[in-house]
Order: structure tokens, then C-alpha cells, then sequence
């Protein structure tokens, strides 16, 4: 497989990496190389690429390096009716690419921006949050996988390479994102883009709990809301908001802070969301206000979108 007379390895395995970055590969379809596959949009680059990874000693963390500092990869996603038309799916690198992260990283993301993602590494799989009774239907009577019982503390909140999945029944909140079931090899995964999948992220445990967290951890570090909402962003967006950006996200925030002062048990109840307890020394009508808006700002397409 990686002798040097056989370069297949090589163009593949560099070709799904590119496809990682990208979203798409040089070669389109990554799981069919051959005269049924698609031919490479740039082959000289292709072959230049896997020679230059093999002549590294197979350095996956170089290879990465390099296209992250490429001007390729530097480029603003912003596109133009000119590139639309000879460029659409950007197969010639017209501009950066932008596209939905995968389901895993969706996740992930929220749990690093909130604080809450456990840095515990290797170990079994984990069980965090998912619908009661999941399993019920596909489980086998007296089977250790019959009944589904989330885990608690840190467990909840490592990243998704560790949740154990039962095929029958893969998570739901990551199905929704595309993440094949692992019944078969899947190389290229579909992205779609459906109205559950704002569900997922408006209304699951998981993504209320780190917007909570996000809220508390964002109030703590400002001294007024302008200073709030900017640590918001440069937590979820890695800069700050425009003038324009901060009026929208201060007027949402007054309509919350509004609804919870008068209505003071569904603060109550909305911080209650998650396994992670609350800082008492927050009011919970402040925190609940924050929270949603948090819950908006990391549904945004630059939240989302790599």
C-alpha cells in the first residue's frame, strides 16, 4: 500500500484531507478513483501534493499546516456574480471555502465556546444527553442496550468521537447533521440543510446548557451589555460586533430581560437545563436573557458554517 511504485495511497489519503478543508476534494468523488470517479479539477496539484506528503515521511500534522497557510485557503469566502458564473461549486479554488461543519464539530464547537467540553481523552464510549425511551424499540429484552441512560458530569461533555453509538439508533441530534448510522464505509458524507437541524440547535439540552454556560461566563468577563455581547462574539465568532450587529443583539437582548423580569419562572426554568449547576450568585433573569441570546448567536451561519 505505500510503496513507493504505488501512488494511489497517497493521492487518496491526501485528497480526503483536502476534502476535510475544503469541502470538497480535488478529485470529487474521494470514495472512486477510478475511470467511473470523477477525473481532478487540478491533477498537477494532486500529484505534487502526495509526493510531497510521502517525501515528508507521511506528516499528517505538516501536510495540514501547509494548506492552512496556503493563500488558497486564506481567501475570502465572499463570492461575486463573476465567480458564480465560472466558478459555482468553486472546483478551480475561485474563492475560501465555506460550507456547514459536520455534524461532530457542530457540537463540539458549542461545548468549547460555552467552556463545558471535557479535555479527557481515550477510555469507552460516553452517553450524553438524548430522547427517553430510545432505545426501547430496537433493543433486545434484557440487553444492556435495551434502556438508554444518560451519563452525568464530566462524561456529558466529552467530545463526540467518544459517544457511544448503537447503530439502530444513532443520536439523533447528530443524525440531523448528516452523520451516516456506520452501517457502511461512508467517505463523503451529504450535507443538507433542513429546518431540524435548527431545531437541534434552538432546542436540544446540549446547546441550551452551553448557551447558559456561554451567558455566565460572558457576564462575568463584561461590566456592561455592550461589553457582554462583544465577549459573546469573540467567544463564538472570534471578533467583535459592527455598530449595526450591536443594536440588533442589545434590542433582542431588552425583549428577554423584559419577558424574564416578568416572568420569573421561566428564568427559573430555562437555567435549569443541563446537568451543570447554575452560578447562584447571577441573577437567573439576567442569565435566562443572555441565554438566548447566546442561543441566537450560535445559530448563526458564521457559527455554523466553517
Amino acid at each position: 500500500m505505500v510503496d513507493p511504485a504505488n501512488p494511489l495511497t497517497a493521492r487518496v489519503t491526501v485528497n480526503r484531507f483536502w476534502q476535510e478543508l475544503f469541502g470538497q476534494g480535488i478529485v470529487a468523488t474521494p470514495e472512486d478513483f477510478g475511470i467511473m470517479g470523477s477525473p481532478p479539477s487540478h491533477p498537477e496539484l494532486l500529484d505534487w501534493l502526495a509526493t510531497d506528503f510521502v517525501q515528508s515521511g507521511w506528516d499528517v500534522k505538516r501536510f495540514f499546516k501547509q494548506i492552512l497557510m496556503s493563500a488558497t485557503y486564506r481567501q475570502a469566502a465572499v463570492t461575486t456574480e463573476v465567480k458564480l458564473k465560472k466558478d459555482r461549486d468553486n472546483a478551480l479554488l475561485s474563492r475560501g471555502p465555506r460550507f456547514r461543519m459536520d455534524a461532530e464539530m457542530v457540537r463540539d464547537y458549542a461545548l468549547t465556546v460555552s467552556g463545558l467540553r471535557s479535555k479527557s481523552m481515550f477510555g469507552p464510549g460516553v452517553r450524553p444527553y438524548q430522547p427517553t425511551n430510545i432505545w426501547n424499540m430496537v433493543g433486545l429484552p434484557g440487553g444492556d442496550t435495551r434502556e438508554y441512560r444518560p451519563d452525568s458530569g464530566e462524561k456529558l461533555y466529552r467530545r463526540s468521537l467518544y459517544t457511544f453509538w448503537k447503530r439502530m439508533a444513532p443520536p439523533p441530534s447528530l443524525e440531523a447533521f448528516g452523520a451516516p448510522n456506520r452501517e457502511v464505509c461512508t467517505v463523503r458524507r451529504e450535507r443538507t440543510n433542513t429546518p431540524l437541524q435548527a431545531l437541534v440547535t434552538l432546542n436540544d439540552p446540549q446547546y441550551v446548557e452551553a448557551a447558559r454556560k456561554l451567558a455566565e461566563r460572558s457576564i462575568n468577563a463584561g461590566s456592561d451589555n455592550r461589553s457582554i455581547a462583544n465577549a459573546v462574539a469573540r467567544r463564538v465568532l472570534s471578533r467583535s460586533f459592527s455598530g449595526l450587529e450591536l443594536k440588533v443583539v442589545l434590542a433582542a437582548h431588552r425583549d428577554f430581560a423584559r419577558h424574564y423580569a416578568s416572568h420569573p419562572d421561566d428564568a427559573a426554568a430555562l437555567i435549569k437545563v443541563g446537568d451543570s449547576v447554575a452560578d447562584d450568585s447571577l441573577k437567573p433573569q439576567a442569565v435566562a436573557a443572555w441565554t438566548m441570546v447566546c442561543n441566537q448567536i450560535m445559530n448563526l451561519d458564521e457559527a455554523l458554517n466553517k
